[in-house]
């Protein structure tokens, strides 16, 4: 037996003369000695002389086990010399198949994988023939024979060739030909027209491109000139090249296959993370029914699964553990009361004891399901834990973790190479009496040395003076609340999903005394578990109850789960051995989630590549807000503090040998993660031919807007054929995942790395940053953007331009204030007029969606807006020159910014309907708006008729002359009106562009009155109506989901009602009843109430607030986009006012100073900065028209000031008076529940009190 140099091969050569090749990402495990597989057939046997009883070949035997799963094995025996080489075989083939590195290489290592194969693959003259060529890319055979003859290569399947022959360059040119790359050469030409690249077009594409962008450049500076350098030398194929500091498209391609540009970050992998946390601060890897290699009923049981799991990481086993049969009443492992085979508990245990620690040093824990009902093989079975596990089991608890409330459990650094049994301890009679009393004295002496050592203790809950009186006390505080539980889940055990989980016998002394951290008690409450805060205490939960859990009490269960434990297992009647998904367990902390091994189903695979990452090493640590025992963590909210979310984009462009058949292929992307993050799946088109080999899409990146926690979620890459058949899939944490070009390496099913296919894509993993803020955000990171205008007009100085993101206060300065009054908009305004049957329409569209059509919403506001009429002026000789300027401000209008129309919306409350406005005056509604460009005023008008302007709005060519007659004006006053309103803002948007291409007009008459945007037009404006609709869907679902939480909450308290009632009945059929009995029922009855009545009050009050925290950030939403909308506005209306007025000067041949721009810039900062004072105090230079102008635009900015004010006070006056109804409303809901089985318990007095004031009218509770 050999291996190739580079470790990817094991080959022999068998009897029939022909190589044997043995792939070592397939070798799930070797053994040696009395662990190796003995072969069975005599002549081997005689061979080597095994039957002799003093041979010792059986320390020199090594088996090779492999297989693409868990359940279908082969084993390879072999023989060696000496006994030191086997186990030195053993090892090294052990460490190079788990090396996650390895299987997590770049594309180029399995390219070499592909030439070594060939390579060593040769006949018995030592030449490679061209069949095994054809073989290995069987897809498309003329292909294949095409790409050989390019390379210089024999074609004929009989052909053979030398391996002097077959060189790494002549199989780098046969792949270049069979497998042509022209997206590679697209993205060299984005960089470079010519045929190479200098360094610094790489230097530019490399950080543009395969940089992430949220890295710090103290922290992770950008590459340095020297080391470029070296990474073109290193790739670059042609040296006159390199040596010029040039790079080729080939140099690009062998650079983008190269382990710089690997996907997954390599420190991901290698064993990252503190382990020297609690153990339930761990996510860890478990398994359900480990025996079973197929269904649930009538499956095959083998101890071999046993160390499957383990050499794959698995941390947590089960067994199902039942009473032999005689003569040896030796303990066995199956699934009861199924066919599945049985199998000897003594065989599973020396089998984990044998594979426990070959892949993982770090704890392993045996969850027995015990239901052996013998003393003499429950002490059967300790005694074998014992003698096999020896001085690895974990029989005493560590001395500086007791066994006490509020103390935590040992991390798992600290029980590295421990076995813990989770297995119910019992609390035992007559042998554990003797045993208490004969070490009462010195634990007592103990407990009194250190008397502060449990500050949780408490008269009611004792401390213990030995452990097992600890338990013995658990068991007695247990009792009254599992009876209880019990009788309510009386009817609901009938139909249970737990199988045979919830009927385990008592552990008797032997088994009790080999439990320590990891106790098994049934799950009563969460109040109980938070009363005894016994991190030691686990609960198994079957699927169906821990998805209910979750869907009722999400926050209270994670926060049991970081306190303690919890194992969740799949339901009995998934009988096929299928699995559910783990990731909503995940979401809420449960550490041990149990899933099926022999099934390699999408949850499988989820858990298996998850669980590859921190050196396999079975435990992954939680993320901080699953163990912060200050902080609160609810897995359906919509935001996370002090959790940045991300946005994923990524582009799918090609594939590479994605299949043995020459068939049309798709590829299928999602997210999983917590549930608010994206559900939609992105699928490519079927590939436009049946092409297998190099398919290619480059559509459409698909964008993934708002992941809350990127810790928690994962991105899933899966291939298809066109007939659905499942090619290969690729799982990665979305915190693993490097931006920039990447060769993806597909997976199998089993998790297993596949060498040919692959997928070329494109990721970018950046900040979300919310739409209200993306404009700001971007003007921080390119700050000239947008600022650079045409040449048309080279007369006029950058000076002229006033940027809008010069004016950040004036975004800022309201919405401060908005904070500080807590500002939540109104619920119920109704003065502002919303869309009424289209915002459903456009609501409900996805944001992706709502983004890819700018186009379609552009072209509808150039048919449905109607140009603004303007009220002639008094003065008649002025009419032919304000008509132009009116004409040339609609222009804008109809064709607004796409940037602005293509902007993401912001997720926020719905609640927060229409504001009031002020009603603007009359004539204001009618005066002209001027918006031309002011750099771009040179020459006259050019003539066309006024429905020109009309049919061609886009047109900034050719701006109408004014008709002599005043008709058209007249008309168009009175009958878009209302229209006018609702385009007007999005002109001011669209204005900058307009500006720069080639948007001209007339000047005004000097004595015309200039018109500015007002509060009415902007808030009837589209992009701030998609906010409000916005945010009244995200409200509208989150007052469904409390509701829903209330529900429950209600009739959870109703079945307790009806059990009480039930429990009445029948002590009356049974001839009872006294008094007595009937004063116990009442005061039941009446603690239950109370309960209930505070559990409500809790969950409406945190409706409230939590409701009221997401109207603070609506109005801060709405505040910022109004701002943002008017400050754009203002900009070019005085730059349109400054343009007109120096285009009157001209003509005089007065022309403006510098001085005078410098004071029109500074004026219009500080009019934005709500400083009336300063407007007032106006430069005597300006003329009356800038005036008025900066006059109504600070009463504008006053209007939004105010609206938001008395929404603001709207809102928190409903709040209040929501939290003062709230115990009136509480009571009710209690007395409604009652009244249905005990009417005359209801209190009466809760009917008496005032509707929506609570319980003290209108006394200010303050």
């Amino acid at each position: 037996m050999k291996m190739d140099p580079k470790g990817f091969y094991v080959y022999w050569v068998n009897q029939s003369k022909e190589t044997i090749f043995l792939d070592v990402a397939t070798v799930r495990d070797t053994r040696t000695g009395k662990y190796a597989k003995l072969p069975k057939h005599t002549k081997v046997r005689n061979v080597f002389n095994m039957d002799f009883p003093d041979s010792n070949h059986l320390a020199k035997t090594l088996t090779i086990v492999s297989g693409p799963d868990t359940v279908n094995l082969t084993y390879h025996n072999f023989f060696a010399s000496k006994e030191k080489v086997t186990q030195n075989w053993a090892n090294d083939i052990l460490a190079i198949a788990y090396n996650t590195a390895r299987n997590n290489a770049c594309r180029q290592v399995f390219l070499d994988k592909i030439f070594i194969r060939i390579s060593l693959h040769t006949n018995k003259d030592g030449k490679i023939p061209v069949k095994n060529i054809y073989k290995m890319f069987p897809a498309d055979k003329k292909r294949v024979e095409s790409a050989l003859a390019s390379a210089h290569l024999p074609k004929g399947k009989h052909d053979t060739m030398k391996p002097d022959v077959f060189t790494d360059s002549a199989f780098k040119a046969f792949l270049k030909n069979l497998c042509p790359r022209p997206e590679i050469y697209e993205i060299f030409t984005c960089y470079s027209k010519k045929p190479t690249m200098t360094k610094e077009n790489f230097t530019k594409f490399l950080n543009e491109k395969q940089r992430d962008s949220r890295l710090n450049e103290e922290l992770f500076p950008r590459l340095r000139q020297d080391q470029i350098k070296v990474l073109m030398e290193k790739y670059e194929p042609c040296a006159s090249n390199s040596n010029r500091s040039l790079i080729s498209p080939e140099g690009l391609l062998f650079f983008l296959m190269g382990p710089e540009t690997s996907v997954v970050m390599q420190d991901k992998l290698a064993k990252c993370q503190d382990m020297a946390q609690p153990i339930p601060h761990y996510f860890v890897k478990s398994s359900h029914n480990t025996y079973l290699t197929a269904g649930q009923f009538s499956g095959v049981s083998s101890p071999e699964m046993y160390r499957q799991c383990l050499l794959s990481g698995c941390r947590c086993l089960e067994l199902d553990c039942w009473k032999g049969k005689p003569p040896d009443e030796e303990p066995i492992i199956t699934h009861g009361f199924t066919m599945t085979t049985e199998i000897l508990f003594k065989d599973v245990i020396e089998a984990i004891a044998e594979s426990a620690f070959k892949t993982s040093q770090y704890p392993i824990i045996l969850s027995f399901e015990n239901h052996v009902d013998s003393v003499k093989q429950q002490e059967k079975m300790a005694n074998y834990c014992k003698t096999i596990f020896g001085d690895a089991l974990l029989t005493d608890p560590l001395d500086k973790y007791p066994l006490k409330p509020g103390q935590q459990i040992p991390s798992p650094s600290e029980l590295m190479g421990k076995v813990l049994i989770k297995n119910k301890k019992g609390s035992h009679e007559k042998p554990t009496q003797t045993k208490k009393t004969s070490t009462a004295v010195t634990d007592q002496t103990t407990t009194t040395a250190a008397p502060t050592q449990d500050p949780n203790t408490t008269p009611q809950d004792p401390a213990p003076t030995t452990q097992e009186n600890q338990e013995g006390d658990a068991a007695v505080e247990d009792t009254e609340e599992q009876e209880e539980t019990d009788e309510q889940d009386e009817e609901k055990m009938k139909t249970s999903d737990e199988g045979t989980a919830g009927q385990e016998v008592t552990a008797y002394e032997a088994m009790s005394s080999l439990v320590n951290y990891i106790q098994p008690n049934k799950f009563i409450s969460f109040d109980s578990a938070r009363k005894k805060d016994k991190s030691y205490i686990i609960s198994s939960l079957v699927e169906t109850r821990g998805e209910a859990m979750i869907s009722k009490t999400a926050v209270e269960f994670v926060e049991y789960n970081k306190r303690q434990m919890s194992r969740i297992y799949p339901k009995g009647t998934r009988m096929d051995s299928s699995n559910y998904s783990p990731q909503p367990f995940w979401n809420v902390g449960c550490q041990m989630v149990a899933l099926n091994y022999q099934t390699m189903d999408f949850p499988m695979q989820l858990n298996m590549a998850l669980f590859e990452f921190n050196g396999r090493t079975g435990y992954l640590l939680k993320h901080d807000v699953l163990r912060r025992s200050d902080k609160k963590f609810d897995p359906f909210c919509d935001r996370i503090d002090t959790v940045v979310a991300s946005t994923l984009t990524i582009k799918i462009y090609s594939g590479e040998f994605l299949s043995d058949k020459n068939v049309k292929t798709g590829v299928e992307v999602e997210v999983i993660g917590l549930p608010g993050d994206p559900k939609k799946k992105y699928r490519t088109k079927w590939s436009t031919t049946p092409n297998a080999i190099n398919p290619l899409w480059n559509e459409e990146p698909f964008v993934f807007e708002k992941i809350l926690l990127p810790e928690m979620a994962s991105l899933r890459i899966v291939v298809h054929e066109e007939n659905g058949k499942f090619l290969g899939h690729r799982i990665i944490p979305l915190d693993a995942i490097q931006s920039g070009f990447h060769h993806i390496c597909l997976r199998s099913e089993s998790n297993m790395p596949l060498t040919l296919p692959a997928l070329f894509v494109y990721i970018e993993v950046k900040d979300y940053i919310p739409a209200a803020f993306a404009d700001f955000t971007d003007a921080l990171f390119n700050p000239t953007k947008g600022t650079e205008k045409t040449t048309k007009a080279p007369k006029e100085s950058s000076s002229n331009y006033i940027s809008p993101y010069e004016l950040p206060p004036a975004v800022q300065t309201p919405t401060d204030k908005a904070k500080e009054n807590e500002a939540p908009a109104a619920e119920n305004a109704a003065p502002e007029p919303t869309p009424p049957v289209d915002a459903n329409d456009e609501s409900s569209q996805s944001p992706p969606e709502a983004e890819a059509e700018p186009a379609k919403e552009e072209s509808e506001n150039q048919v449905d807006t109607p140009q603004p009429a303007a009220e002639p002026p008094q003065t008649p000789d002025n009419t032919p020159a304000e008509e132009p300027a009116l004409d040339a401000g609609t222009l804008p209008e109809a064709a607004p910014s796409p940037e602005v129309e293509a902007e993401p919306e912001p997720e926020a409350a719905p609640e927060e309907e229409a504001e009031p406005e002020p009603e603007a005056a009359p004539e204001e509604e009618a005066e002209p708006e001027p918006e031309a460009a002011p750099e771009e005023e040179a020459g006259p008008v050019p003539e066309a008729a006024p429905e020109n302007t009309k049919e061609q709005p886009n047109d900034s060519s050719a701006n109408p002359e004014p008709a002599s007659d005043d008709k058209p004006d007249t008309e168009a006053a009175t009958t878009a009106e209302e229209p006018a309103a609702v385009a007007l803002p999005s002109a001011a948007s669209a204005a900058p562009e307009s500006a720069g291409s080639g948007d001209s007009s007339s000047p005004p008459a000097c004595s015309e009155v200039p018109s500015t945007v007002t509060t009415e037009e902007l808030t009837q404006h589209k992009n701030y109506l998609k906010v409000i609709k916005r945010q009244e869907r995200d409200m509208k679902e989150a007052e469904k989901k409390y509701q829903k939480k209330g529900e429950d909450q209600i009739q959870k308290y109703s079945d307790s009602f009806k059990t009480i009632k039930k429990k009445v009945s029948l002590k009356k059929k049974e001839g009872g009843g006294s008094t007595s009995d009937s004063s116990v029922v009442t005061e039941r009855v009446q603690e239950q109430k109370d309960k209930m009545q505070v559990e409500l009050q809790a969950l409406w009050r945190e409706q409230y607030d939590q409701l009221k925290k997401k109207k603070e950030q609506c109005a801060t939403e709405r505040l910022a986009k109004l701002l943002e909308m008017a400050t754009e506005r203002h900009t070019i209306e005085l730059k349109t006012l400054e343009s007109e007025a120096k285009e009157n000067k001209r003509k005089p041949l007065l022309k403006c100073s510098s001085s005078e721009k410098a004071k029109l810039k500074k004026t219009m900062s500080m009019d934005v900065l709500d400083e009336p004072s300063q407007s007032d105090c106006a430069s005597s230079d300006y003329s009356p028209q800038q005036t008025d102008l900066i006059k109504k635009q600070t009463a504008t900015l006053e209007e939004i000031k105010n609206l938001t004010n008395q929404l603001n006070q709207e809102a928190l006056k409903e709040h209040d008076q929501k939290l003062r109804s709230l115990p009136g409303e509480a009571k009710e809901a209690v007395n409604v529940c009652v009244g249905v089985h005990f009417p005359e318990l209801v209190d009466q007095a809760g009917n008496k009190k005032a509707e929506g004031v609570g319980f003290y009218g209108d006394v200010f509770l303050g």
